[in-house]
Formats: C-alpha cells, sequence, structure tokens
C-alpha cells in the first residue's frame, strides 16, 4: 500500500513538473513569437516607402506629406542627439548620488532618499513634459541660452552647437529633461550594485590610507562594473523610446540644423505627433518605417550592451 501511495505521489510530480517545464518554454517561446510578429508587421507596414524611397530614406531630410516626400534623417539624428546628451548629463549625476547614498549619506538620510530617487522613477512622463514645457523652458530661454549664445556660441569648434535664438524648446532641452527622467533609473541601478560590494574589500581599501574616491574607483567600480553598464543601457534605452516628454518640448520640426538651440525632432515624437493624422498609403507607410528604424536602433544598442557585458564576463574569468 505505501510503495502504490509513493509510485502515485511520483507520477503526481512528475506531472506536474512535466506540466511547468511545459508552461515556462511555451512562455519564452511565446516572447520570441511576439517579437518576430512585431518585427513582420513592422517590415511589412514599411514596404511602401521601402520600394518608394530605398536607402534614401535613411539620409533624406524632406519631410513633405503633401507631395509625398519623406525622410528619417531629421528624427534618426534628433533620437540620437537627446539620448547622447541624457547619458552626458545623467551618467555623472548617478554616480555621483549613487556614491553618496552609499558611503557619504547619513544613516538618517540614506533611506529617505534612496526612496525619493526611486518614487522619480515611477512619475509619468507626461507629467515631466508638463513640468519642462511650463516651467523648464521659460527659465531655459531666459536665463541659460543667453549665456550660451554669448559664451560658448562664439568659440570656433563648439560654437555652432550653442548659438541660436533664445526660444527655450529644442534638442538641447529635450536632452537636459531625458537626462531628468533617466537619472533615477541610473543611480537606482549603481546604488544597488555599490551595495553589494564586500564591505571587507572597501575597509581594507580605507585601512591602507585610500579616499573615498580611490575606494570607488580602484575598488567597487571594478567589482561591479557588470552592474553599472546593465544600468546606463537601461537609462539608454529609456531615453531612445521616450515619447510624449520629448514631444513637449524638442519643438517638433523637420528642419536639420547644427544647433542645439533650435527646434528638432525625435522618431517617438514625430509617431506620437502624426500618426493620428496620417493620410495615404506612403505617409502612413513612412512612420512605420520610422518606428522599424527605432526598433532597429533600439535593438542594436541593445545587442552591443549585451556584448560588451559578455566581454566584460570573459575579462573576470581570465583575471580570476
Amino acid at each position: 500500500m505505501t510503495t502504490a501511495l509513493r509510485e502515485a505521489d511520483h507520477k503526481k510530480h512528475s506531472l506536474l513538473d512535466s506540466l511547468f517545464r511545459n508552461l515556462t518554454r511555451a512562455a519564452a517561446f511565446g516572447v520570441l513569437l511576439l517579437l518576430a510578429a512585431i518585427i513582420v508587421s513592422l517590415i511589412m507596414g514599411s514596404m511602401p516607402a521601402i520600394h518608394a524611397f530605398g536607402f534614401g530614406f535613411l539620409s533624406s531630410p524632406d519631410w513633405d506629406p503633401v507631395n509625398n516626400k519623406f525622410g528619417a534623417l531629421v528624427p534618426i539624428a534628433g533620437t540620437l542627439a537627446t539620448s547622447a546628451i541624457a547619458l552626458i548629463i545623467a551618467i555623472p549625476v548617478s554616480f555621483g548620488i549613487a556614491i553618496f547614498l552609499t558611503e557619504l549619506s547619513p544613516g538618517f538620510l540614506r533611506r529617505p532618499l534612496g526612496v525619493a530617487i526611486e518614487l522619480l522613477a515611477g512619475i509619468p512622463s507626461i507629467i515631466y513634459g508638463m513640468w519642462g514645457l511650463f516651467v523648464f523652458v521659460p527659465m531655459f530661454a531666459d536665463n541659460v541660452e543667453p549665456w550660451l549664445n554669448s559664451h560658448i556660441g562664439v568659440l570656433p569648434l563648439i560654437g555652432p552647437f550653442f548659438s541660436g535664438p533664445p526660444m527655450g524648446i529644442g534638442v538641447l532641452t529635450a536632452g537636459i529633461i531625458l537626462a531628468v527622467m533617466v537619472i533615477p533609473f541610473i543611480a537606482s541601478v549603481m546604488r544597488d550594485v555599490f551595495e553589494v560590494v564586500p564591505p571587507l574589500l572597501k575597509e581594507s581599501a580605507y585601512g591602507l590610507g585610500s579616499t573615498t574616491w580611490e575606494v570607488m574607483w580602484k575598488i567597487v567600480l571594478p567589482f561591479t562594473k557588470i552592474g553599472v553598464v546593465g544600468g546606463i543601457m537601461l537609462g539608454l534605452g529609456r531615453a531612445l523610446g521616450e515619447t510624449m516628454a520629448v514631444t513637449f518640448v524638442i519643438g517638433n520640426s523637420h528642419e536639420l540644423s547644427q544647433s542645439l538651440l533650435m527646434p528638432g525632432n525625435s522618431i517617438a515624437s514625430a509617431l506620437a505627433n502624426e500618426f493620428t493624422e496620417a493620410y495615404g498609403e506612403l505617409y502612413t507607410s513612412a512612420l512605420i518605417e520610422l518606428g522599424l528604424i527605432l526598433f532597429f536602433i533600439t535593438f542594436v544598442v541593445l545587442s552591443l550592451a549585451r556584448y560588451m557585458l559578455y566581454k566584460l564576463g570573459l575579462q573576470e574569468g581570465k583575471a580570476s
């Protein structure tokens, strides 16, 4: 009787284990099927524009719905420029926040500040966009852009990037708003990975006379570099696909300008502004092709991040 019960119980557990294995396999392959379906639908929707413009779509600054002339150069440049500005600002600021929270902050401030940083990550993007348009843009136009024009805009090499009418809206403004949005994500990840460093390593470095900066740069960062890179890529992914906040402050202009103070456009903001008003097969197809380009850019960025993490892992294996 006991043997029969054990066999029945074993069969039950085997059946449940097989069911669990098949369900997890189906979930994994379901994600791949969903990804493939998205790619196929984007390619099929983009075919009229691909046939009409070919690779010239990537290099053309034209965007004339009346004459059915479309190009993706301005949205691509705006997407890459705003994301680059956001990372240039967000990475050092996030690193400083993480250092303060893990090494320098008093104990009674550490948790409230950490919670505040995490709450910033939960604010909807449209709120950032409204704040940027009604608060940041007027302040930036009245105080910052005139200074940029008079002090940096006259320099020989970088001057053309910081000269132009002080309108407040533009590519630089969108990049700064994006930086404010991605800082909580990068800072939270950096703080979490910094906290997993064994205290013995840091205490040993401090005992040898190292400063806080030397401990962070020579002990903490090498130990957590994979997590830090992952956090930066998370912020970059957020910046590349951000829509509403950028739409509010970038100016939504399909004109290519060297100045970062001038209005521009991004792929996400172009889709948000024009998709509902698109008429005709070619206009709609051009917007879908913009979505396909954004998907490809994100895929390339994430693939490079994974490759970088793989190389870092190999270096750690060789070092050990």
